[in-house]
């Protein structure tokens, strides 16, 4: 049975938010979710390093509350970016990073 994936924190702030999308990797992770039309599966993303440092950039993005993650058809962890939960809390601040 696979572990529960943790809820988003109830509020974002902002040198999490700012730690989790300062690393390159975590930033294309958040570059793909953002071009994505659906959820994208934790095994999908095209970011070049190993499954473990993978696993831990998820995690600062899912504590930070950057993206929410949860399990679907079992083993399967989807991810989505908490885009507009970002853009009201802090506006323009995905935008600015991204472009």
């Amino acid at each position: 049975m696979p572990r529960p994936t943790p809820a988003p924190p109830a509020s974002l702030e902002i040198t999490q938010v700012l730690h989790a999308l300062a690393d390159p990797v975590r930033l294309s992770i958040v570059r793909q979710l953002r071009e994505s039309d659906a959820p994208i599966p934790c095994g999908d993303f095209d970011v070049g390093v190993a499954k473990s440092t993978l696993s831990h950039h998820f995690r600062v993005l899912r504590e930070s509350g950057v993206t929410a993650a949860w399990h679907a058809n079992g083993r399967t962890v989807l991810n989505r970016l908490r885009e507009d939960e970002i853009d009201k809390r802090f506006p323009g601040l995905l935008a600015a990073v991204l472009e």
